[in-house]
């Protein structure tokens, strides 16, 4: 199959969205997502009537559509989302991943995790109060997070009578103070979660709003893969490639004696076979002399997709290793500055010695400096705060006894991303991304997503 015919092929299957959902407190946000699986028909019977039978012992006439993803007995109890609950739910034109992260300010943790592998964040707002301190900081998570799509979601406007002026301004705010973070495109979209109003049907009570309902949206918004993705079928560009071995297959039988094939996950970018290729942190170079695909070759491959490629030399490579295209590797460093979200009940201190697994590549480390934590409220930085705990957010410099390829965040989530672990026991102690906070606008690198 040609390169040309793959990209044919991809075009044409049914795509996936990974999104999240964030909040302030009753502001409907676990309403709203039970309603879109609800509309979309994505509930099985037995959930439904599950649900309908706590909503009735509660006295509730309506099916409590909260319920379907608020699954902890804490949560049900107290009426919050606590942990970040996945779901799993599909139209005829998308598949969707979908997190609902919780309001709760110390659970912000909770929000960072959900959301860092999100393409699509939809933040709500209840439409009597508007834009609150809480909106504010999941915008930020959002711009700190590189999600590429931010969507407002106005809820409650039955509350308000459906009135257009207060949806304006709300969204006027909001966009405003988005956009100045660096979040690249903001959709807002006026809904009523409880009656369903613009969540999955168009809403009669808003004939003035012309714009998408929110499953209209999260069908259609554009997704695309990290660093560019597969190369565009007219130019035949590689694009960013970014491959980090996972496994070296060797297999010695008679019928491959002499297989040596470099396995893993296509981190970003695209690879394709005759490419002159680095292997780092060593810096050899060889060229693509193969690329393996559920069991046939192509020429072309592409992220996400999970490959074995073969080298036309014989050089050392082992996990953790990358492989990247020659004319565009990232510089390697043992000098890592980066953002990082504090996520362990116990503190992240200067000299502690910790694990920092990027990619396949789990290396030794020293925290040498946490220069500023970040006050979300007002986006300061407070400097020299000696230690982070949970849920803070702050700058570390970090030591590695190995060098590593990182690219900035800001320029790939998949290879500028990393956690710091404890070596006692292996517990992930945060979360990082490389490089600076926020994204710069006005750069070319701020503008890479």
């Amino acid at each position: 199959m040609t390169g040309t015919e793959q990209l044919t092929a991809q075009s044409s299957a049914t795509t996936l969205l990974r999104f999240a959902t964030a909040g302030s407190v009753d502001d409907g946000k676990s309403t709203l997502v039970g309603r879109l699986l609800h509309d979309s028909k994505s509930v099985l019977a037995d959930q439904l009537e599950a649900v309908e039978a706590v909503s009735r012992r509660r006295g509730q006439e309506a099916p409590d559509l909260a319920l379907l993803t608020d699954g902890l007995r804490a949560e049900r109890e107290q009426g919050i989302t606590i942990d970040v609950a996945y779901r799993y739910f599909a139209t005829a034109r998308r598949r969707f991943i979908l997190a609902d992260t919780p309001g709760h300010v110390q659970y912000t943790r909770n929000m960072v995790t959900g959301a860092s592998t999100a393409e699509l964040t939809v933040i709500l707002v209840d439409a009597r109060n508007g834009v609150v301190e809480q909106t504010r900081r999941h915008a930020a998570l959002a711009a700190l997070l590189r999600v590429p799509h931010v969507v407002l979601a106005v809820n409650k406007m039955d509350l308000v009578d459906f009135a257009e002026p207060v949806f304006a301004a709300i969204a006027a705010e909001f966009t405003a103070y988005a956009t100045g973070l660096g979040v690249p495109e903001v959709t807002t979209i006026p809904i009523s979660a409880l009656t369903g109003d613009n969540v999955v049907e168009p809403a009669a009570t808003m004939d003035w709003y012309g714009g998408p309902t929110v499953l209209e949206h999260l069908e259609t918004v554009p997704t695309s893969p990290p660093l560019g993705g597969a190369p565009r079928a007219d130019t035949g560009a590689a694009g960013h490639g970014r491959f980090p071995v996972q496994y070296v297959i060797r297999p010695r039988t008679a019928e491959h004696p002499d297989y040596r094939g470099y396995a893993g996950q296509i981190a970003a970018g695209a690879f394709r076979v005759g490419e002159e290729v680095t292997v780092l942190p060593s810096g050899r170079t060889s060229k693509v002399a193969g690329i393996d695909l559920l069991g046939r070759s192509v020429d072309l491959a592409w992220t996400p997709q999970s490959v074995t490629l073969l080298l036309e030399d014989d050089i050392d490579i082992s996990r953790g290793d990358i492989v990247v295209p020659s004319g565009d590797a990232p510089a390697t460093t043992q000098d890592v500055e980066a953002t990082v979200c504090h996520v362990a009940d116990t503190p992240l201190v200067v000299g502690q010695r910790v694990l920092l697994k990027h990619t396949t590549r789990t290396v030794k480390a020293i925290v040498r400096g946490i220069p500023s934590r970040l006050v979300l409220d007002d986006l300061s930085q407070h400097p020299a705060p000696g230690q982070l705990v949970a849920n803070d957010i702050g700058r570390v410099v970090v030591r590695t006894a190995e060098p590593l390829a990182l690219d900035s965040y800001a320029r790939s989530r998949r290879t500028g991303s990393f956690l710091l672990i404890d070596p006692a026991d292996g517990t992930t102690l945060a979360a990082g991304m490389a490089g600076d906070a926020f994204t710069d606008t006005t750069t070319d690198e701020g503008r890479d997503l």
